[in-house]
């Protein structure tokens, strides 16, 4: 037990804690990282919508060539397709 260079626990927990640190600031840069992604693209996509209603093709499926209902485009104002549309791609 009085042994100074035992590879208990003792010796190793301050080390496990600076990985443990590194760890969890690298996944929350991550995070942050994906956040802004994600907040770019949306930005991206309403600017994208600006021009559309600039243009008047704002609310026109791009895949039917039918409006949009009123309810999508105030759920996603950036859409481009409707439900219909969207579905069908998915399939």
């Amino acid at each position: 037990m009085n042994r100074t260079n035992d590879a208990g626990t003792d010796s190793t927990s301050g080390g496990n804690t600076k990985v443990l640190e590194d760890g969890a600031e690298t996944a929350e840069k991550e995070n942050l990282s994906q956040l802004a992604a994600r907040q770019l693209k949306y930005i991206t996509n309403l600017e994208n919508a600006l021009v559309r209603i600039k243009n008047g093709t704002y609310g026109i499926c791009s895949v039917t060539g039918k409006l949009i209902p009123k309810e999508r485009l105030i759920a996603v104002p950036h859409t481009t397709q409707s439900i219909e549309a969207k579905m069908m791609k998915q399939d």
